[in-house]
């Protein structure tokens, strides 16, 4: 990741590419299951695919216009083919098939990384791509968000939803990137620390699909009281956290003459907050059993430090 945000050059790029994704399989294959084993293969092929496509647009660019430097790509043809590329390897829409099924067979922990680490390289590139493939990235963001609410409402495994809540994130950015980066920025932060907060909260409480949430209360209260914060906010509702970079990046569209696209984003954001708010009552409303069989703790681990996730 260092590597590629350094790099000037495309050859240095896609190996600060390729060395990103060679760095995380072992991490993905460390549990030896076979959806573990399923899931690594599907990435790395996903992965395989886009890096070869990426190469081969640089290349096309090179001897097109003889330019080697990442912000000197002017032909139309590699424009497209890396912007294309690129969407593959952070999974957006209609390029996104791959992502839910693999974050399905990893743990949470290897999840939670390639739900955020993995997507700074990738970003970065398309940060310095967006003047020349604007009307792609608005087609690519717009879908994005419409595919990644719409997805996650018949989902009832949770990696699979937050999957698809990634999905919905990372089209919103795209659709304002070109015209403010620095909301961009901000909203990837947001999502990041809200997404490291769900993740955090679903490995300490075991849970893997929305049925095992029943149990959340009993095994941490005041975590699962506070959870439904984090969740609402990563559905944009106000005032929480969430919902200021959706707001921004509404007015910049609007500022942009973009009034329609801002609508379809906005009705978009509702769909994601459905499935958020199924999350938040199977947490929190639902009548968890009176006693706890089996191995699991009665009470969770203390949950103090994750206190400040939920602001």
């Amino acid at each position: 990741t260092t590597i590629t945000f350094a790099s000037s050059h495309w050859l240095l790029a896609w190996m600060g590419l390729e060395m990103n994704t060679l760095a995380i399989i072992p991490l993905m294959t460390q549990h030896h299951h076979p959806r573990a084993v399923e899931a690594t293969t599907k990435y790395f092929l996903t992965q395989a695919t886009a890096a070869a496509t990426l190469l081969f647009a640089s290349v096309t660019n090179a001897w097109l216009t003889g330019q080697w430097e990442i912000q000197q790509i002017t032909h139309p043809l590699p424009s497209t083919m890396i912007t294309l590329a690129l969407a593959l390897k952070i999974g957006l829409a209609p390029l996104h098939a791959w992502l839910p099924e693999v974050l399905q067979g990893l743990h949470l922990t290897t999840g939670l990384i390639l739900s955020t680490w993995q997507k700074l390289a990738p970003f970065a590139l398309i940060l310095q791509l967006q003047p020349s493939s604007s009307t792609l990235l608005i087609i690519l963001g717009l879908t994005s968000t419409l595919i990644g609410g719409w997805g996650g409402l018949i989902q009832t495994q949770l990696r699979k939803i937050l999957a698809y809540s990634s999905i919905a994130h990372l089209g919103w950015m795209i659709l304002v990137l070109q015209f403010s980066p620095s909301i961009t920025l901000l909203t990837l932060l947001t999502y990041f620390i809200m997404t490291f907060s769900t993740f955090l909260v679903f490995k300490l409480n075991k849970s893997t699909n929305i049925n095992t949430l029943a149990t959340s209360w009993a095994k941490a209260p005041a975590l699962t009281a506070l959870m439904p914060l984090i969740l609402l906010s990563l559905g944009g509702l106000p005032p929480l956290t969430g919902f200021m970079p959706k707001w921004l990046i509404l007015q910049e569209l609007t500022k942009q003459g973009l009034a329609p696209t801002a609508t379809l984003a906005a009705l978009s954001a509702l769909l994601s907050l459905d499935f958020y708010l199924r999350l938040s009552y199977a947490m929190t409303l639902t009548i968890s059993p009176n006693n706890l069989t089996g191995s699991t703790p009665w009470r969770g681990p203390s949950t103090q430090l994750t206190y400040p996730l939920a602001t």
